[in-house]
């Protein structure tokens, strides 16, 4: 016949209980604040990739310009087809979503004439990554938000 629990030795697993999910939450929470980066720099990996692309994209628009006088687009649908060119002439296929926003608006650097320079995100987050850039992308060093990484050709 089996003795009865006394009620201090029933309080000691309740302790030890609590004290076992106390652990698992906190262990919980730090393995979501490492996703939560992780995550994070996904996104910015993708921003430089599809920054760059558009920059691409705007210089060759630029110098693949029928005729004698080079122009940049007005709008970024221009990339998508351009009007200038008889037969169909893409610079991009699709006009990518800001992987910071998730939606396809972005900022734009304009030039005088309203000509599209550069792109940028509108998001004013903060970065993780604020060093060791690709030479391409130096100039994103030390800036304190998103929405500073313009992604932008030379004026010409």
């Amino acid at each position: 016949m089996a003795r009865p629990m006394r009620r201090s030795a029933a309080g000691f697993t309740l302790i030890g209980l609590l004290i076992a999910v106390a652990g698992l939450g906190i262990l919980l929470a730090g393995a979501g604040e490492i996703w939560h980066t992780a995550q994070q720099r996904e996104r910015e990996r993708e921003l430089l990739f599809v920054g760059n692309q558009f920059k691409q994209a705007l210089d060759a628009y630029y110098r693949y310009t029928p005729g004698r006088a080079p122009r940049h687009p007005t709008k970024l649908e221009d990339l998508l087809k351009d009007p200038r060119a008889p037969g169909v002439q893409r610079y991009l296929r699709r006009i990518y979503r800001d992987p910071l926003t998730g939606v396809a608006e972005w900022g734009l650097v304009r030039g005088p004439a309203g000509e599209i320079l550069g792109v940028h995100s509108l998001s004013e987050q903060t970065p993780i990554k604020t060093g060791n850039f690709a030479m391409a992308d130096k100039a994103f060093e030390g800036k304190t938000k998103y929405a500073d990484w313009l992604f932008m050709i030379e004026a010409k």
